[in-house]
């Protein structure tokens, strides 16, 4: 259980360093670390994903560093995207969603090399923005993921917002689809959720979360963009190794248990 803890203190650790990308190892920790089953793992994962990114946009409001037009913007058309990635999840493995969620964790690593893009001159149409927020939606509610790495890089290309308004901004957007992802998820009938592991991941995650944003501040964001990428990709490759076989080949693997 050692390792679980030190899993969920690198999840709040990742987001106060670098805004983002924190949320994505919350699935991994929880299936090979804890060994939840996947979908479990999901739906728990929204839970802790949202209480962290709650508190987390807790001291951007008082700084007054959130844009409350963009979260709506944004976050509406998210909500909407993460119920229909909630009904997607009901008609997909466990084994298929963590395929899915290997391929984001890749996804993610490769726009976490490159540094935060300069913030646009105007905002694009609302309705490319909206879109965006739709998608992230969709992929918060099949694979459990905040969208952090995606959502900080469209509100400043697409909303032109600086990085110092982005980031507050994403931590509510990503609060808003976690809470209705999760909500969906125990709609449908979700296992019985263990309620004392996401609010011990939640608070170590706070603990992280804080700690990290004081070491970020003092550390080159590039040298620690593609650290964390690197690490990604290593996990993202393993948990796509481990998957793929068994959703392929899923008689094979029956066989084998």
């Amino acid at each position: 259980m050692i390792l679980a803890w030190i899993g969920a203190a690198l999840i709040g650790l990742s987001l106060g360093l670098l805004g983002s990308g924190g949320s994505i190892l919350t699935v991994p920790v929880l299936v090979y670390l804890v060994g939840e089953p996947e979908k479990l793992a999901i739906t728990e994962s929204l839970a802790i994903v949202g209480l962290i990114s709650l508190f987390g946009a807790l001291p951007y409001a008082r700084r007054r560093q959130i844009t409350w037009a963009r979260v709506a913007a944004f976050g509406l058309p998210g909500i909407l995207g993460t119920a229909t990635g909630s009904v997607l999840s009901a008609h997909l493995s466990g084994g298929t969603q963590l395929l899915i969620f290997a391929v984001v964790m890749l996804l993610a690593a490769t726009l976490m090399v490159h540094l935060p893009p300069a913030p646009g001159r105007r905002p694009h149409p609302a309705w490319l923005t909206a879109l965006e927020g739709a998608g992230v939606g969709v992929l918060t509610g099949v694979v459990g993921v905040g969208g952090g790495f995606l959502i900080v890089p469209a509100l400043v290309l697409l909303g032109g917002l600086p990085m110092s308004l982005a980031v507050g901004t994403s931590l509510s957007i990503i609060t808003l689809n976690s809470a209705a992802g999760f909500l969906h998820h125990l709609h449908q009938g979700s296992p019985a959720l263990h309620w004392p592991l996401i609010a011990l991941f939640a608070v170590i995650g706070v603990v992280g979360t804080r700690v990290g944003d004081r070491i970020g501040r003092r550390l080159p964001q590039l040298t620690l963009r593609r650290s964390f990428a690197a690490f990604l990709i290593v996990m993202g490759l393993y948990v796509l190794g481990t998957t793929a076989p068994r959703v392929l080949h899923p008689a094979v693997d029956s066989r084998a248990h």
